[in-house]
């Protein structure tokens, strides 16, 4: 490992209040697609995470920058509804120290009844993390401009972000871009029925669902990777919660959701907002092929999967906005 990284370390964890000379370990964590991310090992035994970004000159989308900013911001607002996340210990901006919540990303191995609990505790802590408002709309971090008074500005900005970077990088996409662009524009009226900044996690993918098996019964330890959270729509975190799927058909996550307070239905306006939110986030899935420089294998699993739910979700707009 190399030096700086054990004086970074060393300067966050005296920044945090501890102690510094404490420190016996710094070693990289892989998962991380974006950021570098590190483990950082005190003589107790006790375990931080540590996020840096990568150099300015590393290419990357336009919403990517300062993603650490909105992290932070994630990990403070759901801390103060009792929902498990990281602690932030020390935040300079570019470089972020958080403890280490229990667990490791969610598999394919937990037995049936284990899964569907779990799937029934995610919804719960999905509903807890939209009890939480904002001071307005988009992404905290600054890296589209400042916060919006409604959602839709904010939103048409960070699909017109999006939409700019595919012309940038010119991903493989399953439709021109102009065909794809067309009828999302055409159906931004959708969002002025939002009219309060909720938090949405909007990366809530098994990899940053951290499971804890340490007890008597499986259990969530951590959300975690909470970088590319926006003050928004809550209808949104219905897309990562069931990539590639459709969360109107989770009746365990939904059971848990409707339990601890949520409201969510699915009519025809609530559908075109979630079609929307999923393009979206197929739409960055695509283009972020070529920054990321994905292998073949990358590629391929995308053309397969992805592209055909970039483009059922543009069908799925045109119907209902019609």
């Amino acid at each position: 490992m190399p030096t700086d990284s054990w004086e970074r370390a060393r300067r966050l964890l005296s920044a945090g209040g501890l102690d510094a000379g404490a420190l016996t370990a710094v070693r990289p964590l892989g998962g991380g697609t974006y950021n570098e991310v590190e483990e950082v090992r005190l003589a107790d035994g006790t375990r931080y995470v540590l996020k840096v970004p990568p150099p300015e000159t590393v290419p990357g989308l336009a919403h990517e920058r300062r993603l650490l900013v909105s992290e932070a911001e994630f990990c403070r607002a759901a801390a103060a509804v009792a929902v498990p996340v990281p602690r932030v210990v020390a935040a300079t901006g570019r470089e972020l120290l958080m403890t280490a919540c229990p667990g490791d990303p969610w598999d394919e191995t937990l037995p049936d009844a284990d899964r569907r609990r779990l799937r029934t505790e995610l919804g719960r802590g999905t509903a807890l993390l939209h009890t939480v408002t904002g001071p307005g709309f988009g992404y905290p971090s600054g890296a589209l401009g400042p916060l919006a008074a409604d959602w839709r500005t904010a939103f048409t900005g960070m699909l017109d972000a999006v939409l700019d970077d595919a012309r940038r990088y010119r991903p493989w996409l399953p439709r021109p871009l102009d065909a794809i662009a067309g009828p999302l524009r055409a159906a931004l009226g959708a969002l002025d029925a939002v009219t309060e900044p909720r938090l949405v996690h909007f990366d809530l993918w098994p990899g940053n669902i951290l499971v804890d098996r340490s007890g008597a019964e499986p259990r969530i330890g951590g959300l975690i990777d909470g970088e590319r959270m926006f003050w928004g729509d809550p209808v949104a975190d219905l897309v990562s919660t069931a990539l590639l799927g459709d969360i109107a058909e989770d009746a365990d996550f939904l059971a848990g959701y409707r339990e601890a307070g949520g409201v969510i239905g699915f009519d025809p306006a609530t559908r075109l907002r979630l079609a929307l939110y999923r393009a979206y986030l197929y739409l960055i899935m695509l283009t972020e092929t070529v920054p990321r420089a994905a292998d073949e294998d990358g590629l391929a699993w995308r053309r397969q999967y992805v592209g055909p739910q970039l483009e059922a979700a543009l069908d799925e707009i045109s119907g209902l906005g019609r």
